[in-house]
């Protein structure tokens, strides 16, 4: 028999090309946590856009208020914070308040603390642009609306809370899913003060693996799924949250 249809059995034994590039992948990724180091990822995102909302929410109601000594912290607040690169607040919260000052916010392991101490740094930061973004929501509601809010007796903490921010927050939805997407990706360095999320886990694979655009991919598209839907239903409902003027 020749010698090529010899080799036809084991040929067809290997199976289809296919299902031998999905069992290297599937092996390459074994021994890695990659489902639990995307899970801390999305902790750090949504508890982060939750302390963001409403520290900016304050600093926003700060920089339109009536009292010049809040306007002016918030506005240095806001101008400083925006200009300072996030991989210095995050390891500032390390080095200066854990290392340093030792505030461990209530963690006994170090995991747990550089966790929440990664959490404050990224609400820190996200809230200056959480603020902006409300401001600029605040300035479309009509003045005449909070004049008449006045009119009705309402003081100025009322007149905001139950007539301007409403309004406000329903037509910045677009801007504030735009930061809240940059703060997804922002998370990435938290894995400089060594949290146990996506990048930290993308570094320790290129350390150990020789399959750099593998796995560069693989944390790509992890990325993808995590924002792209993020930003299509938040854009569906800021078009049905939309104030209608």
């Amino acid at each position: 028999m020749p010698a090529g249809c010899a080799a036809l059995p084991e040929r067809r034994a290997r199976g289809p090309p296919h299902a031998e590039a999905r069992e290297i992948v599937f092996d390459f990724l074994q021994g890695y946590d990659l489902l639990g180091a995307f899970w801390v990822t999305v902790q750090l995102t949504l508890l982060s856009a939750a302390g963001s909302l409403v520290w900016g929410t304050v600093l926003a109601a700060m920089r339109v208020g009536p009292v010049p000594l809040m306007r002016g912290f918030a506005n240095a607040y806001v101008n400083i914070v925006r200009n300072i690169p996030l991989t210095v607040v995050i390891l500032f919260t390390s080095l200066g308040l854990f290392q340093t000052l030792s505030i461990n916010l209530g963690g006994q392991r170090f995991e747990t603390i550089n966790f929440r101490l990664a959490v404050l740094g990224l609400v820190a930061y996200t809230a200056a642009f959480v603020c902006e973004a409300i401001r600029s929501g605040i300035n479309t509601v009509p003045v005449g609306q909070a004049e008449a809010a006045r009119a009705l007796g309402l003081n100025f903490t009322q007149a905001l809370t139950l007539v301007v921010l409403p309004q406000a927050f329903r037509s910045v939805v677009g801007p504030l899913t735009n930061v809240l997407i940059a703060l997804t990706k922002n998370t990435t360095v938290a894995a400089a003060i060594g949290v146990a999320e996506a990048a930290l886990l993308m570094k320790e694979m290129i350390e150990n693996e020789a399959q750099l655009l593998l796995i560069s991919a693989i944390f790509a598209f992890g990325f993808v799924c995590l924002t792209l839907p993020t930003g299509l239903i938040l854009g569906w409902v800021g078009k049905k949250a939309a104030v209608k003027r």
